[in-house]
Order: C-alpha cells, then sequence, then structure tokens
C-alpha cells in the first residue's frame, strides 16, 4: 500500500544498502530517478527473504481511499510533490485499501502521469484481477496472473522514460505475498504462478523461540489463544509454502527491473528501493505491536550508496518520503512527520557523529483480524505502543485498548514471552532501573507520539523536556525527574473503538518540563 507509507506510523525498517559508485554528473536535469517496489505483507522474521535469491544478488550483496480524499490528502502526497519538482510519476499495482471500482475516479488519485492500479474487489485475485489503467473505466483480467501483469506494466513505464531526459519515479506495488481475497471470508493463502507451484512444498512455518507455547502470554485477546493441533499446524505449514510461491515471481519481476534498467544505461542514476507495507504472522495475520507484524525489509542501491552494508538505525515508513526528497535535492517539508534515513555514505557518516533517534510509533485501531480458517476476529485489537531502541536497551511497549499493559526487553527475550509488567515481574531491573520508572518514562513518551505531528513525531523528548538536555530514554530516566514523570498523565483508553475516536483515547497532552519545574499541558 504505497499511500499508506505516507500515512502511517507502522513499520520499524531493517535497512540494507546495495552501492553505486557515482558522482550524480549523468542525472536527469540534475536530479536522480527512483523505482519504488512494495510487497504486501511481506515477513522479515520468517524467512521469506532467504527464497528471493535475486532480491539478495541486486539489492542485499550488491488507511482507505474514501478517507485519503475526505482528509484532503489527494494534493498533499509524495506523487504531487515530485511533479512539482520536476519529475514524471508512473505508478502501477495495489495503491490503497478501499480504491475500488466503485472509487476510483472519485476523484482520480493526483499526481501521476499514467498509471495502472489494481482495484477493490478484484487486488488480491491471483488469476482474475481487475486493473484500472490511466482514466478508463476497471475492467478484469481473466486468466492471467496478478504478479505478472504488474511486472510487464512497471517495465513498460521503464521503456517510456528511457525515451525522455525528464527524472522519473516508479512505484512498482504487486500484491505478493498477500492472502488471497475475493471479497468475502475467509482469506486464503496466497497463489503462485503456475511455474512456482510445485517449489518449496516441504517448506515449514519457522518454529521460533515463540512457536506455538504451551501457555499463552501477552495481553488482550493474545493471551487467551489456545495451544495449536496438528491439523492447524499443517495449515500453516501450507499457508507458508504459498507465500513463499507468490513470492517468487516478485522476486522475478525485480530481477528483470534491474535488466531494464541497465539495458537503458539508467541503473547508475537510479535509487531502487524495495521494502514491504507490514509484516507478518502465523497464525496468518499482521495486526499487532509484535516484531513478525512491524519490523519489514528496506533495501537500498544507488548513486553514493555503500555497497552490503545494513545500517543500524531507528526508522519507519514516514521516512520514506523524506529521504526521497534529501536524495532528490528537493527542500524538507515542515509538516512532514519523518526524517530522512541515511543511506549515501556521507548521510550514514553525519548521522554516526548525532545521538539517534530511539523510538518508533506502533497504533492499531479495529479488530484483529486473523486470516485464514483456524483465525479469530478480535474486537479488542486496538492499541498504543512504542518500539525504542538505543545502546543500552531494547525494547517494546504497548497499551491496549482494555487497559492492559505489555513491556518486553527485546535483547533478553526476542520472541516477546516475558512481559515484564505482570506482577510476578515487577522486581525485574531494566538498565538497571525498576519497572515502574521506565513505565513512566515510556508512558510519557507514548503520550506525544499518539498525537505527534509534524518535529514532535521525530524528537518528542523535546516536547516533554523543550530545554534540549533530554534527547533519548536514558537521559530521561536520570532521578532528578522522578517527580516529574510521576505526575504525568498515562496513556489509557475508556473503550475499545474500531477506529480512532479520540474521545475514548484518554488524555491527549501532558507535562513539560521547565526550568526543573512541571509546566502544564505541552508548550
Amino acid at each position: 500500500m504505497f499511500v499508506s507509507i505516507l500515512l502511517s506510523r507502522f513499520s520499524l525498517l531493517s535497512l540494507t544498502l546495495a552501492g553505486i559508485v557515482s558522482c550524480g554528473s549523468s542525472y536527469r536535469n540534475g536530479k536522480p530517478n527512483f523505482v519504488f517496489i512494495i510487497t504486501d505483507d511481506q515477513d522479515l522474521h520468517l524467512g521469506s527473504l532467504d527464497y528471493m535469491p535475486l532480491v539478495k544478488k541486486h539489492l542485499g550483496k550488491q488507511g482507505g481511499y474514501t478517507k485519503f480524499i475526505s482528509q484532503g490528502l489527494n494534493d498533499k502526497y509524495l506523487p504531487v510533490w515530485l511533479q512539482e519538482a520536476g519529475y514524471d510519476t508512473h505508478y502501477t499495482g495495489k495503491l490503497m485499501n478501499g480504491h475500488s471500482t466503485s472509487t476510483w475516479n472519485k476523484p482520480l488519485p493526483a499526481g501521476w502521469n499514467s498509471t495502472k492500479f489494481l482495484v477493490d474487489p478484484g487486488t488480491y485475485i491471483y488469476w482474475n484481477a481487475t486493473f484500472q489503467e490511466n482514466q478508463s473505466p476497471p475492467a478484469p483480467a481473466p486468466g492471467q496472473y496478478n504478479t505478472d501483469l504488474v511486472k510487464e506494466q512497471g517495465l513498460a513505464f521503464i521503456d517510456a522514460v528511457s525515451k525522455t531526459d525528464r527524472p522519473f519515479f516508479v512505484g512498482i506495488a504487486p500484491i505478493g505475498p498477500h492472502a488471497e481475497f475475493t471479497g468475502s471470508r475467509p482469506f486464503t493463502k496466497p497463489v503462485g504462478a503456475t511455474r512456482h507451484q510445485k517449489l518449496f512444498l516441504d517448506a515449514k512455518a519457522p518454529r521460533t523461540s515463540n512457536w506455538n507455547p504451551d501457555e499463552p502470554s501477552g495481553a488482550s485477546w493474545i493471551s487467551k489463544l489456545k495451544k495449536l493441533n496438528d491439523t492447524v499446524i499443517d495449515f500453516h505449514d501450507e499457508w507458508h509454502v504459498g507465500r513463499l510461491q507468490s513470492l517468487q515471481s516478485v522476486d522475478e519481476l525485480i530481477d528483470e527491473v534491474f535488466q531494464r534498467l541497465e539495458h537503458y544505461n539508467l541503473l547508475d542514476n537510479t535509487y531502487v528501493i524495495f521494502t514491504s507495507d507490514n509484516g507478518y504472522q502465523l497464525q496468518p495475520g499482521k495486526t499487532c505491536a509484535f516484531e513478525e507484524d512491524i519490523n519489514v525489509p528496506f533495501y537500498v542501491r544507488g548513486p553514493n550508496v555503500p555497497k552490503g552494508k545494513a545500517v543500524d538505525v531507528v526508522t519507519t515508513h514516514t521516512d520514506i518520503v523524506p529521504t526521497l526528497f534529501e536524495l532528490a535535492g528537493i527542500d524538507q517539508r515542515s509538516d512532514f512527520d519523518g526524517q530522512p534515513i541515511p543511506v549515501t555514505s556521507k548521510a550514514i557518516a553525519q548521522q554516526a557523529k548525532n545521538k539517534k533517534r530511539d523510538h518508533v510509533n506502533v497504533e492499531f485501531w479495529g479488530e484483529g483480524g486473523d486470516e485464514g480458517k483456524y483465525g479469530l476476529d478480535a474486537p479488542n485489537n486496538t492499541y498504543k505502543a512504542v518500539r525504542i531502541i538505543g545502546e543500552r536497551y531494547n525494547l517494546l511497549y504497548t497499551v491496549w485498548c482494555t487497559n492492559e499493559h505489555e513491556l518486553y526487553d527485546m535483547t533478553k527475550d526476542p520472541g516477546q514471552l516475558n512481559n515484564l509488567v505482570t506482577p510476578s515481574k515487577r522486581r525485574t531491573l531494566v538498565l538497571k532501573q525498576p519497572i515502574s520508572k521506565l513505565q513512566a518514562r515510556l508512558d510519557a513518551l507514548l503520550l506525544v507520539l499518539k498525537t505527534c505531528k509534524a518535529s514532535s513525531c521525530t524528537d518528542p523528548w523535546s516536547v516533554i523536556h523543550p530545554e534540549g538536555d533530554v534527547v533519548n530514554l536514558e537521559d530521561a530516566l536520570a532521578s532528578k525527574y522522578d517527580g516529574f514523570y510521576a505526575k504525568q498523565p498515562k496513556v489509557s483508553f475508556s473503550k475499545c473503538e474500531l477506529g480512532q475516536i479520540l474521545s475514548s483515547e484518554g488524555p491527549q497532552t501532558g507535562n513539560s518540563y521547565q526550568g526543573g519545574e512541571l509546566w502544564p499541558h505541552w508548550v
């Protein structure tokens, strides 16, 4: 879901770089090109990248449409801004949920020179998808494989831009490895192209440390899950095989994109970015704050990007557009909720000199809608969470709409099985501090992030400490702030809603610490 990248604060990115040495002298009108490839529901922690050798060859070793329109965002998103900066923009594949045969022209998505969108209810049908091209009405594509059609259109866009001298952005959004969905539940497993349907038949869903525990843990509906029996486990394994098979055509897509860019001598001047909209878990689903759901692959190859380097930064999808702006030499907008990701050698060196951002906001409203026939729909799946990572800490803190809490030390407990806010764990120390002291800081941080805009999203500590003496969690844990944090409002809910209903989401503002005193409300 490309547009959701501009709006969401959902995914923690795992950044891998593959370099091309280029001085940029052959940029079109002084600007680089972009090819942006985004899969749907691709995991990082279930091992799917191990089955995509062409991704590793080229990139490793080397919200809904009606709401989008009603909130006035059709004139305030990436393609519009890129066109204003002199770019030609093209897009194929899935745009966002709710972009359908009834909404496709109400109005048309702005900012694109040419498009071929997948539209609902045919978006997630692998062999009978529905496409809507430019200004033409939607039409089905019976008997043709969804991802192959998206690939061919993406390659056609590259053919077209090769004939101009203008910088370009090409977005390619295949649905793999999303579950197949024909408009009525249940979801069914992803479907590979015919040529891939005999591959990986013996593959098993990874038996990780948190696979099918004897006793449930966590909070809310997660804490009531039953142990899986052999029938359900076999079903999950089959689902996993379907995901791997559906990704083979994505792997081929990426290989052919690189071949086509190289054919036209465009590769050295083009940033190719590969990521996913969110992660995935088995039981099939993606709506929790657990690492499988929020940590996604993020690969970049392009001019001045160091080869084969994994960068250790905390970043999220709201940082992607600021990153493209920086690479394109476009001034950053003051209303961006994100900041540029350091992907070039120069940016990485500069970032190493500064204190790193330590947080990512994660939030969800609605049901915990598991996919497949053995899942359940949990109405109490709304939550606010913060994923926070520093040199000496690696934590996830979640407040559920049931007002249950979770806190995990991800270094010691990567499977997230040991909830540190349960009464039996209260004596545990993190950073040599009691859980209650740590939780007070995390609550204050989350209170800022759940309503943040612009710079308060990237620098929330400055909202709480406007004098600038606190820039991360370790600074905030200084004992002189204990009384201040004890008086901060806490993140809470009065009701589990299926959407963002602010009146049900407790306090919206907190206090700031200035001159050694507590100031009511953020200023």
